[in-house]
Parts: structure tokens; sequence; C-alpha cells
């Protein structure tokens, strides 16, 4: 097998379904904004601010953790920030590689300066807008699609619902609930999702990183998500062996093709797993579960796309079939219409992957 290098992994076509956009910023564009507002942070110098997201996010330390968090949302309280955040997002993630992306936030955490919830979202949109034009002139054409996050600890996640629905036209793609799983089970908002049932709307929830099985069994069998962001815990319900003993749950998760999305350094990084090469995903994708790669945040974890699918490589020994495989996944499970991904598959994605397959 010739070996696959990051930069060959750069260049082929890749699909990507759980990314937060305020834990993707470039370090640069937040010592700039921090200093327009007068947020204090823990550097001004860009490339040591990187180098302290990383650290934090690695240190085990909750609060650390939630740190970084509070500085890059705090540099996001105005619609040109907005949408100067989202249109870098996009031309990054297309310099990577990334062909499709749904790049998720959560609107109720950007109000501080007055902004409606619906000016949020437009600033967002537009600012993803903008980024695809300058990506595609650039010759790197990126589709980004916006899930709109309601926090589960709090009461708006309705309200985040209809504001999600109400913008299915201008980008809005999916709806999500993120936040602390434990005490704060995704049943609390069992009204929100059956509205966004009854509106023929696509969500997914956070479930299965911290939690566990309750959290997945209450997030497919009493909400009904099309998808689980993480759900890396669903290998609780496998018991090893030759072959593997999946349980009713797993054996459900698998049947009905529910995708997982699962973010390999973030799992790390939140003890969800010991290490990459420890990592489920190598079990979960044995197994043919639905299995999707990730990059949660960016910024926090040190990471992009080609850097994920690298890091798999190294510790799996996986070729271009199965990181076509994991694209494919990806695309088959986005919150877009069939026709449109199914149009990426065959003409981007396939034949991009010929070309390396041979």
């Amino acid at each position: 097998m010739v070996a696959i290098s990051y930069e060959d992994i750069v260049k082929v076509p890749k699909a990507l379904l759980h990314d937060h956009l305020d834990g993707g910023l470039r370090p640069a564009t937040i010592v700039e904004l921090a200093a327009e507002v007068g947020h204090e942070l823990p550097t001004t110098d860009a490339e040591a601010l990187g180098r302290w997201f990383v650290d934090a996010a690695n240190s085990g330390s909750l609060e650390r953790y939630l740190e970084t968090f509070a500085h890059t949302v705090a540099v996001m309280q105005t619609a040109p920030a907005l949408r100067r955040v989202a249109r870098e997002c996009a031309l990054d993630l297309a310099t990577d590689g990334v062909v499709y992306a749904e790049v998720r936030f959560a609107p109720e955490q950007h109000l501080e300066q007055d902004l409606t919830l619906d000016e949020v979202v437009d600033a967002v949109v537009t600012g993803f807008r903008e980024g695809s034009a300058l990506a595609a002139e650039a010759g790197h054409p990126i589709r980004v699609g916006t899930l709109l996050t309601a926090m589960r600890h709090a009461a708006r996640s309705q309200e985040i619902a209809e504001l999600a629905v109400r913008h299915r036209d201008t980008g809005v793609v999916g709806f999500d609930i993120a936040g602390a799983e434990a005490g704060f089970p995704p049943t609390r908002h069992l009204d929100a999702f059956e509205y966004l049932q009854r509106e023929n709307f696509h969500f997914t929830i956070h479930a299965g990183e911290a939690f566990g099985l309750p959290s997945i069994w209450q997030a497919i069998q009493w909400c009904g998500a099309d998808r689980l962001g993480h759900g890396v815990r669903i290998v609780d319900d496998i018991t090893p062996g030759n072959p593997p003993v999946l349980g009713r749950l797993a054996a459900y998760v698998r049947d009905k093709r529910i995708p997982l999305e699962l973010c390999p350094s973030s799992n790390v990084q939140t003890g969800a797993a010991a290490s990459i090469a420890d990592h489920p995903i190598g079990l979960l994708r044995d197994l043919r579960f639905r299995v999707t790669v990730n990059t949660d945040n960016r910024l926090m974890s040190g990471t992009s796309m080609s850097r994920e699918m690298a890091l798999l490589v190294d510790a799996f020994g996986y070729g271009w079939k199965e990181l076509q495989w994991f694209t494919i996944n990806a695309m088959k499970s986005a919150f877009i219409p069939f026709d449109e991904r199914l149009r990426i598959i065959d003409e981007v994605i396939k034949p991009a992957y010929a070309k390396v397959i041979g």
C-alpha cells in the first residue's frame, strides 16, 4: 500500500457534519476582535493564543475548557464579527478540502450587544455565503449548511427550533442541542423535537459522549434524532468477542443506519477515548455502523478534517477506500436534499477518490 501523506489528504474532498462555529476561530481574528471590544485574553500573541486554547482543552480541567469558549463567544457579539467569523470558517474548511460542511452555533449565546436572534442567524448565514463565494473563486468550492443549537441547560429550545424552521430556506439545514449531558436529558426539550418533526425538519442531538447509553436511547427513542452528535459511547452496548455481540440499542442504531458524528481528537480530550488508537471508531467501522469523521472544535483541538483523517490513517492503517467510505457516509447523512447529496457524491467525491484509489 502506498503511504498516504497529510498533503495528499488535504487534496481529496471531505464532508464534515459536526463542527462548532465558536470552536473554530482563527487565533489572529480573536486577537483583533478582542481589541475592538476591549475583551482581555490570556495573551495577545496569535500563535501563543492558539497554543493556549489547545493546552487549556487538553488540561483535563472542565473550568479551563469552558473558559476557552468564553473567549471566543465574547468576540462574537456583533453582526460584523459574526459575519467575519463565519466567512473565515467557510474559507478555512474549503482550503482544507472540505466540499460540504454543516457548522453549528447557538444563537442565544450571541445576544449581549442587543442583536435579535434573527439578526444573529442572518449575520452567520451571510458570512457563510460570502466565504463560500470567495472559496469558489479560489478554486475550492464548498457548500456550507448551518445548524442552530439550543443549550440543553437553558429553556429556549422551542424558540430556537422555531428560529431554525423560520430560516430553513436561507441556509439553516438543521437543529441541535448541546451542553452538559448529565442532569440535562434531551427529553427536557421534547416539545421542540415534536415541533421539528411536525415541520419535517432535520435535527441531531449531542448524546453518548459524556453520559453514555441512556442519553443515546432518549435521543433516538424519545426524541427521534436523525443523527447522534458523538454517540461514541454506543460501544458500551457491544460485548467484546469474536465476533462482538451487539446489545439491543447498538443493534438498533446499526440496523437503522443512524449516523454517528464521531470526533476522534475531541473525544480523546474529553476522556471518551484514551487515545486515537484506542478510539472506538475502529470497532464501529469494522462493524459497519454509519460512522462519520468530524472535527468538533478545530481551535481547541488544534485540528482539521485532514488532520483527523491522517490520525486515523496512522492509528488504523486506513487507505483511500476507508477515507472515501467515511466521506460518503457523511454525505449520505447530510441534512440537505437527496439530489444535492447525490450530486456531490457522484460528481465530486467518487471521481476524486477514483483517481487516488486507481
